[in-house]
Parts: C-alpha cells; structure tokens; sequence
C-alpha cells in the first residue's frame, strides 16, 4: 500500500496554523523552529501540534475524565496507523507525517502511556520510574522528530531520545511548585522519602524544602549526562536541523543552570531565560553548527528501521 492510498483526502493543518501552536505554547521551540527551513519547520511544526493536542486533551479536562481522554487519543492513533480517513486538520497532518517518515506506531503509544500515568496520578518511587516516564513523554518526541528532520546514521536516535528526556528532567525541576498545585509530583521517593504523603496540600511542605533542593540537583546532573549525549547526536543532523536543536538544546540546559544558580530553591518561581540570552544562544549555536559542517560529510539522510526500545536502547545513558 502506498502513501497516497493511506492518506486521508481532508485538509490538514496549514503551516501557519502550526507554527501557531508552537508559538503560543513553547517559545523556546518557536525560536528553534523558526531556524529550520520551511519544510521541516512545518514537518516538525505538525509533530509539536499532535503532541500538544494530545498534551491538552488529558491536561485540560476534570481529573475524572483524564483516563477516558487517553483511550480516545489511543482510538484516534489506531485510526491513524490505520489509514482512515480524518477530518481533524491535526490528525490529518500527523497521519501524513507518519507515513512519510516511517514512524513506528510505538514512538506515539509510547507518549500517550505518559499522558496515562499523569491521568492516573502516577507516583515515581525511583530514578528508573522517571526515565521510563521521561522517555514517554519526551525521549519518544525525539525520536518522532529524528525521522521528521532526517539523520544520516541510525545511532542518531538514541541521541535525540535522551536530549528528549534531558529537556523533561530540566521541566521537571523547573516546575516542582506548578506539579504540586497540580496535584502532581515527579521527583522519585527515593529523592525525598515521605513527601509524597503531603500531596494536596496546598503547598509543599518547609520542611521538605532542603531535600527537594538536594533532588532538583540530582536531577539536572543526570540531565547534563543526556544533553552531552544529544550533543553528541548533532553532527548526524543536516545544518538547519543541527542550528535549531542545538539551540532548544543551550537554551534549555541554562534553565537548568537559572536553578543552579538560585540554590535549587523550589519555591523560588519558575526559572525563565531572558531573551538577551537566547540570542547568544543562537550566535553559539550558529558558530558550532558551522564548525561541525567543515568536518562532516555532505548531509543525506537514511531511511530508520530499528525502532528504539525503553530500556534496553536507551539506558545506560
């Protein structure tokens, strides 16, 4: 069966109405986006607007309907592995992605698995218990956007799943007050033994303050091990593609180093990278990028046939 007797006749999403999803939702992946060409801006564009939709779906709803929201997103990708015909503008630009880069169904079942731990209040009682949730939610992202963009070695997945899932960490420790007034916690027990316990109080506990700050710190270390391993990914990126990623990647790792810096205080508010900064970002990203093509060959990508696997190809990092 070919592409074109799979996908759907609707109309999908147009290119500025994914870009303005990205927009209004991440603008540190709008800025990286906007340094990729047309074409895979929008390709990546529609990747960002499925995950968001399907993000909001379970996010945006009474808690009691977050699990039944996840079995229609599960119904939805049945349809879209499927070749149905659609008419959400969303689905219909998703399912034209997943035909023409060959994306394994499993990237996608992988991310909504994440977004059914968080319907169902999922505690994390180890540093595994986070990888596995970060590779669902995040490190799968990276793998879906490596066949977006097109890499010219298969071990550039790998790569692309853990600066997915340093990029989680980094959001995890920059949001520890937003989770909890969410009802959510995601540092693992084993971190802060006992806090879990406090859940819906209104805020977390003074008493917890020192040891979720010594747990942020764990997490943004191990979070450095990924980002060098997404760094080490980049040279089997095209130039735009390499630009862009290492920008999200610099703009994303100095949240982490924001944290750092303000003692890993939880209660300090959301740590946030002033737009001075992210034009150096870019300016660095743009110098490195252009110092990796003098010594790599001419890009072409490959065609991706292993499908990456939680945890045997993705730990040890």
């Amino acid at each position: 069966m070919t592409t074109s007797e799979v996908l759907s006749p609707s109309v999908g999403l147009s290119s500025g109405e994914a870009r303005a999803i990205i927009q209004k939702h991440s603008k540190s992946f709008s800025l990286a986006s906007l340094l990729l060409g047309p074409e895979l801006r929008d390709r990546a564009s529609g990747l960002y607007a499925y995950c968001r939709r399907a993000d909001d779906a379970v996010d945006l709803v009474a808690p009691r309907d977050a699990a039944r929201a996840v079995l229609g997103l599960r119904s939805e990708l049945s349809d879209v592995y499927a070749g149905k015909s659609l008419t959400e503008p969303v689905l219909v630009e998703f399912q034209r992605l997943v035909f023409e880069t060959n994306l394994p169904r499993e990237y996608p079942e992988a991310l909504l698995e994440g977004f059914h731990d968080d319907a169902t209040d999922k505690r994390y009682e180890t540093l595994f218990d986070l990888y596995h949730y970060c590779w669902c939610v995040a490190g799968s992202v990276g793998a879906m956007m490596c066949h977006v963009l097109g890499v010219r070695r298969e071990r550039a997945v790998r790569h692309g799943v853990h600066l997915g899932m340093a990029m989680q960490l980094t959001n995890i420790c920059r949001d520890v007050s937003e989770d909890w007034e969410r009802g959510r916690l995601y540092l693992p027990a084993e971190l802060v033994p006992g806090l879990s316990r406090h859940l819906g109080e209104r805020t977390l506990p003074r008493s917890y303050t020192e040891a979720c700050a010594l747990a942020v710190q764990r997490l943004l270390a191990e979070a450095e091990v990924l980002y060098a391993s997404g760094d080490a990914g980049l040279p089997y990126l095209s130039f735009r593609s390499r630009l862009a990623v290492a920008t999200a990647r610099r703009v994303y790792s100095s949240i982490g180093h924001r944290i750092l810096a303000g003692g890993a205080d939880v209660r300090a508010g959301r740590a946030v990278v002033p737009d001075s900064e992210k034009a150096l970002h870019v300016l660095h990203a743009t110098v490195s990028s252009t110092a990796l093509s003098l010594t790599t060959p001419p890009f072409r990508a490959v065609k991706l046939e292993h499908t990456v696997r939680f945890p045997e190809d993705v730990l040890p990092f």
